[in-house]
């Protein structure tokens, strides 16, 4: 194997390993957001788990980002919850930091 074939690999797999990160920290993510927006609807307890797992869910199936906010932001607007659009993406960026530190450092693998 030439050093041009290992560098490939590397770079192959450094991709591959960039890709799970996002990944795992893009569901811990939509998960800490369902309980942070779950908790502004007034839900506890399993109705907060199931509230975050939704979110979980359209990420899975591919729904995306922009999905999971107007989820919320119709979940919010229909129930009074007094957030500006600003605010609900911030705690979306903080969040996704947040799990993406947790993901690298190895918190919350059973989420």
């Amino acid at each position: 194997m030439t050093t041009f074939d290992e560098r490939e690999k590397a770079y192959e797999a450094k991709l591959a390993h960039d890709e799970e990160l996002k990944f795992k920290a893009n569901i811990r993510r939509n998960k800490l957001l369902g309980l942070w927006a779950a908790k502004k609807l007034g839900k506890e307890g399993n109705a907060a788990e199931e509230y975050a797992s939704a979110l979980v869910a359209a990420q899975l199936e591919g729904a995306g980002e922009e999905v999971i906010f107007r989820k919320i932001r119709a979940d919010f607007d229909a129930t009074g919850v007094a957030q500006s659009d600003h605010q609900i993406r911030r705690e979306m960026q903080e969040l996704h930091a947040a799990a993406m530190n947790d993901v690298i450092s190895g918190i919350g693998k059973a989420n």
